[in-house]
């Protein structure tokens, strides 16, 4: 990391997956399995290094887990379940994440998270939550992402003593583009946000416009690495990236709803 205004820009990156991480359970110490796994890899963290975790061995780690036979819909559950296709209990669980509905059609719920994300089915996910016990369950985010977030990174700098970021990484789609993408759910130790406004470009011109999402383009290259399927890599590496300005959490991510031309 530089702590200049204009660090230079990385000529190479070295992105990795922590190999062999283990099923995580709820209440799980995750920053000791990250830790432990690193040292089996050999890859302890360093200064500047991010580290990069999927969001669904948080949310396991910290018990955000329903069991979906003790959800008892309510009318309006049932009505919105009835209209999209879906479980009346699993369309419970999300309407009880969500601040509103944003768009509603057959098979898709797109809502506006309690924490401000518009998304699908406000992050509640069924895929890859637990054994093949018979018990339906489903994973809710993170109850804060950014925290989450600060307190991993807070652990792995006592063991390491290295300076890193950290980053909750989940699958988004977008309105304006098919297929899902990593995105930052929270982050820690680094500029979610990089405001390059007022910097000139090759020719001397100022920029007007330009901010960097550059947590989620952390998020979407480690992304590639720990895959959307059966993977079993939530743990990722990021090793090379510089950058000069001030730590930012992952929610100066959110467009203000003033400003959200797609709400």
């Amino acid at each position: 990391m530089s702590s200049g205004n204009n660090a230079p820009h990385p000529a190479r990156l070295l992105i990795s997956a922590l190999p062999d991480f283990p099923l995580v359970r709820p209440g799980d110490d995750l920053a000791g399995l990250i830790g432990a796994a690193a040292v089996r890899s050999g890859m302890t963290p360093v200064d500047g290094d991010v580290v990069v975790v999927a969001q669904k061995v948080v949310s396991k780690a910290e018990s955000r887990i329903v069991d979906l036979a003790a959800v008892v819909p309510t009318p309006r559950a049932i009505a919105v379940a009835a209209e999209v296709g879906k479980d009346p209990r699993l369309v419970e669980v999300i309407l009880s994440e969500s601040r509103r509905i944003v768009r509603k059609r057959p098979d898709m719920l797109i809502v506006e998270h309690r924490l401000g994300f518009v998304m699908a089915n406000a992050g509640v996910d069924q895929s890859n939550v637990g054994p093949a016990d018979g018990i339906e369950r489903a994973l809710l985010l993170p109850e804060n992402p950014d925290g989450s977030a600060e307190g991993l990174r807070t652990a792995l700098h006592a063991r390491f003593g290295a300076r890193i970021g950290v980053i909750i990484n989940d699958s988004f789609g977008r309105a304006w583009r098919r297929g899902t993408v990593g995105i930052a759910l929270g982050a820690a130790g680094l500029p979610a946000l990089i405001d390059k406004r007022g910097e000139p470009d090759l020719f001397g011109r100022a920029l007007r416009v330009t901010l960097i999402g550059f947590a989620d383009e952390i998020a979407a290259a480690a992304s590639l690495l720990m895959g959307q399927a059966d993977e079993g890599q939530p743990v990722v590496i990021v090793r090379g990236l510089r950058w000069s300005a001030p730590a930012l959490p992952g929610a100066g991510l959110i467009r203000p709803e003033a400003q959200d031309m797609f709400r």
